[in-house]
């Protein structure tokens, strides 16, 4: 698994998942949509698996001494690898938006999402649809990504207007305070979306290892 997943960051993945790391940085962006950075994030995964598969490393790695099911591991192992540095930077920033930045006016005037615990909960919602829409769409073929990615495009779309909608409501106003309030209910919401990232992300993983082991490349 360790050389797989080194073949994985040195030969399969594309710069561009590296690069749209950079995306994080929209966490700063006052009236701006901030969870269009997780997608970001997961596009950048996105062009690894489209290299991979131009350059034909789905049926060279097969070719090698390793179960297609690590193959599949290998996969799931770098692309939350790319995902948990995303999360890290975009908590970061959070930090730096509660605090130090909380009072600052293009903040306190935001009516979209502010930084807080519930965006980062919904940072990890996106990235378990990914795992769970994209990549079992991937593995269910070997190579065909369009669909897959459409559907987590979709997916994602649905997140973030459920994100943005919700300070919106009676009573929920407190979601969207630049400075945190509530910070207890916000980080238990922030702990279950935790959750459902690693227990769906498993079980995704199981379901791509099924069907790839199905797949006659």
């Amino acid at each position: 698994m360790k050389k797989l997943l080194s073949k994985e960051i040195r030969l399969a993945a594309s710069p561009l998942s590296w690069i749209f790391l950079a995306a994080t940085l929209m966490t700063l962006l006052p009236g701006y949509p901030i969870l269009m950075g997780a997608f970001f994030v997961c596009f950048g995964v996105f062009h690894s698996f489209q290299n991979a598969r131009e350059a034909n490393d789905t049926l060279y790695t097969v070719l090698l001494p390793v179960k297609k099911t690590d193959c599949v591991s290998a996969k799931y192992v770098f692309t939350c690898f790319i995902q948990l540095i995303g999360f890290a930077l975009m908590a970061v920033l959070t930090v730096l938006r509660m605090t130090a930045l909380a009072g600052a006016a293009p903040y306190v005037g935001n009516a979209l999402m502010n930084a807080t615990p519930l965006f980062l909960a919904f940072v990890l919602l996106i990235y378990a649809a990914f795992n769970g829409i994209f990549i079992t769409g991937f593995f269910k073929t070997g190579y065909k990504i369009g669909m897959p990615f459409l559907r987590f495009g979709i997916a994602t779309l649905l997140l973030v207007f459920v994100g943005e909608a919700l300070h919106f409501f009676p009573g929920l106003a407190f979601f969207n305070a630049p400075g945190g309030e509530r910070l207890g209910l916000q980080l238990g919401i922030l702990a279950v979306a935790a959750l459902i990232y690693v227990v769906g992300t498993l079980l995704s993983c199981r379901v791509s290892q099924k069907r790839f082991v199905r797949v006659d490349l």
